[in-house]
């Protein structure tokens, strides 16, 4: 294989997209040489000679106990075909990194895609679904009930109590439900209060007033 011969193959790869195929052509290419090299070291060494023993004897003639012409074209074969080895490795490193480059490039692509569809249904989730309703309202509080004290104040609108929120609530009896059984237990209650979400804990519990809140709560309309 010539060096023209080497820089044409090698030429068609480089002109498009690298692939596989490519890749595997170049290594069969490079295993052919290897081949080559191999077998004209092969003549070389059954006539016990070298890359750089000399061809002449000791007085400058040629040397009659070899086939020269053999041993010249060996010689010159295994020469031409080192270099071809190089310019096929040079290939295959080159058509190695564009492959490892477009498959990092796909791979960012990929997760790239992945992220904005996930951010898009998260944003498409957030749309539908708006901002939380509420479904009751505090109406009034004893000073030093439980209510008072984990912080909820008139006109809070309620859009969680406990296990009851906008999409199960039904009547003010699941809320009562909810107090019942969790009397000394901490409840999570949210409420909207001037347009502000305030998170709140409380603690039903039986006090000096009435009940286990000392607030009235009133169903808003849905």
């Amino acid at each position: 294989m010539s060096d023209e011969e080497a820089r044409q193959s090698g030429g068609s790869s480089q002109a498009g997209v690298v692939t596989v195929s490519d890749v595997q052509e170049l290594m069969r290419r490079k295993e052919e040489i290897e081949a080559q090299i191999k077998a004209n070291y092969d003549v070389l060494e059954s006539v016990s000679i070298g890359m750089n023993e000399p061809l002449v004897d000791c007085e400058g003639y040629p040397r009659s106990d070899v086939d020269l012409y053999q041993v010249r074209t060996a010689r010159h074969n295994i020469i031409c075909l080192q270099n071809d080895h190089k310019a096929v490795m040079k290939q295959v490193e080159e058509a190695l990194h564009q492959l490892h480059a477009r498959d990092k490039e796909k791979q960012a692509r990929d997760m790239a895609e992945a992220h904005k569809e996930a951010m898009s249904r998260k944003l498409g989730q957030s749309e539908s679904q708006g901002p939380p309703r509420a479904f009751a309202k505090v109406n009034s509080i004893s000073p030093g009930s439980p209510a008072s004290i984990a912080g909820l104040q008139v006109d809070d609108e309620i859009v969680e109590f406990g296990s009851v929120n906008t999409q199960n609530f039904q009547s003010l009896h699941n809320i009562g439900s909810v107090v019942q059984h969790s009397e000394g237990k901490p409840l999570n209650v949210t409420v909207i209060r001037r347009g502000e979400k305030h998170q709140l804990r409380l603690v039903p519990t039986r006090w000096a007033g009435k009940g286990l809140l000392g607030c009235n709560i009133i169903p808003l309309q849905r």
